[in-house]
């Protein structure tokens, strides 16, 4: 076999056991979502359940970041799934037993995120060891487009589901697709070790996490890029969790409508991986990023003035476009300016600021939204959001970071004559 069959082959094999495995979560997460919310219907339930969520990602995504450049990251995704399965089978059979106190699906709640945050810096740092980087764009291109087509999927079928069989039946579906990624991974992903695993690890690990610490602080593209993400989580909230809130209040409280926007913004997501795939985007990756950022804050804007919801779905699907348009070409960003040894901590340290600035938003918007109306929100955080697509150009060191390899030879030859 070839390299070029090779990589193809592993990542064929590699985006397929992450399909499997994230459209059995996404059930499990969907049935338990509702599962709280029709026995209990009370929003500090939800909340409970919300912050289990996301907690454990936030506080174990740094450390995890250490585990991906010290440890094998096949091996690290494969323990994450299992940890996830054998939690979802032990769920199961105390459901079956009758055992269905509402803590156990708060507990599983944390194992999954955990889960997730040990998986996310393993999953961002192991695709450069095995795709060439002219191909990154069009990998993390389609590995968007199949997640934003699980988000379209899942809560169909966990409905569909939920409504036929029980919630243990949709958790022995989620051990049973774990079951197949793990086997997948074990049997046929063959991806060599990265070069810092394979040596003695001699610092300790928390010695490790102030050293990729140390590492952002002393690359500034990545210290102006972190601040960049942190700061569009925090005014992208509103229109990540308040548009439900505002539809049902401005268009009615119809379930139908709740599911339309978000089916139209699964729908753009997965258009927007499927174009940026095709394209590959600008040939400078801040052009790219600061084109999805200038739409999603004209989008998050048009969210708080259009009066017409059909108009209102059309502008939700442009903005589910925006996403991975940003999303993509920023990860490609770093898995192409990241050294090897710090690609798992970088990532790690990205999962963690991704995991806690939206919930921040939440915390000053949220308040806010039950004083004044929450298109005004919508229309100053587009606005907001909008400028600061205007910092991506502005930065020197962003738009020489964005340049490709190959085009930043191009660039030094040119300076050398």
């Amino acid at each position: 076999m070839t390299k070029l069959e090779h990589w193809k082959r592993n990542t064929i094999l590699f985006l397929s056991s992450q399909t499997i495995s994230l459209f059995g979560s996404a059930l499990v997460q969907y049935a338990i979502t509702w599962y709280i919310t029709l026995t209990t219907q009370s929003g500090s339930m939800m909340t409970i359940a919300i912050i289990c969520g996301f907690l454990p990602t936030f506080f174990l995504a740094p450390i995890a970041g250490v585990w991906a450049d010290r440890y094998n990251r096949k091996w690290l995704i494969i323990l994450a799934d299992g940890m996830i399965a054998l939690s979802t089978l032990i769920l199961a059979i105390l459901f079956l037993i009758g055992y269905d106190e509402l803590w156990l699906l708060f507990v599983i709640s944390a194992v999954r995120a955990m889960g997730a945050g040990i998986q996310t810096p393993a999953v961002g740092a192991i695709l450069p060891q095995f795709v060439p980087e002219e191909h990154l764009m069009k990998v993390n291109g389609a590995n968007s487009s199949i997640q934003a087509f699980i988000m379209i999927l899942a809560p169909m079928a966990s409905g569909a589901l939920l409504t036929m069989a029980s919630i243990e039946s949709i958790f022995f579906i989620d051990v049973t697709t774990a079951a197949i990624a793990i086997a997948i991974f074990l049997l046929f992903l063959h991806i060599p070790t990265h070069a810092k695993a394979n040596q003695p690890q001699t610092t300790g690990y928390f010695s490790d996490m102030k050293q990729g610490f140390i590492y952002i602080k002393e690359h500034a593209f990545l210290k102006q890029l972190f601040l960049f993400f942190a700061f569009f989580m925090l005014l992208a909230a509103p229109a990540a969790f308040l548009t439900p809130l505002q539809v049902t209040r401005s268009f009615g409280d119809d379930v139908w409508r709740l599911t339309v926007i978000e089916m139209a913004f699964a729908i753009g997501m997965l258009i927007g991986g499927i174009a940026i795939a095709t394209w590959g985007g600008f040939k400078n990756k801040v052009h790219t990023m600061t084109l999805s950022a200038l739409l999603f804050g004209l989008c998050t804007m048009a969210l708080g003035i259009i009066p017409v919801f059909w108009l209102y779905l059309v502008i939700m699907t442009v903005t589910g476009i925006a996403m991975p348009i940003f999303n993509t070409p920023a990860t490609v960003l770093l898995q192409e300016k990241v050294e090897s040894d710090y690609m798992g901590r970088v990532f790690g340290i990205l999962s963690m600021i991704s995991t806690s600035m939206m919930p921040l938003g939440m915390l000053i918007f949220g308040p806010i939204a039950d004083m004044i109306a929450i298109e005004w929100l919508l229309i100053g955080t587009g606005i907001l959001l909008f400028i600061q697509g205007f910092f991506l150009l502005g930065s020197k060191v962003l738009l020489k970071a964005g340049r490709s390899t190959a085009e930043q030879i191009d660039v030094d030859n040119l300076a050398k004559k």
